[in-house]
């Protein structure tokens, strides 16, 4: 997966609809860890979210913090996982 064309990715995971991961790279590279935070994240919001939020087309999720973002899209039943630099300008 070539994801370090897009600006500021730092690493990536792709996950399974069971939250094993397929592949990994960068900062997050074998970083199952992460994978199971995010995995277990979006298992909450699903059970807390309106259950139409995610038929109406829920793409994305984005867990921000003050350098960097975890930036979650769920795609042909795989979970894709970015993780981004954030410009301390933005």
């Amino acid at each position: 997966m070539d994801l370090y064309n897009v600006p500021g990715v730092t690493g990536y995971l792709t996950l399974n609809a069971d939250g094993a991961v397929l592949a990994s790279g960068g900062d997050l590279d074998n970083d199952e860890r992460t994978a199971n935070i995010l995995y277990g994240l979006l298992g909450s919001a699903n059970d807390r979210l309106d259950p139409a939020a995610f038929d109406q087309g829920f793409k994305r999720l984005s867990v921000t913090y003050d350098d960097h973002a975890y930036v979650v899209c769920l795609s042909n039943r795989k979970i894709h996982i970015v993780k981004r630099q954030i410009d301390l300008s933005e």
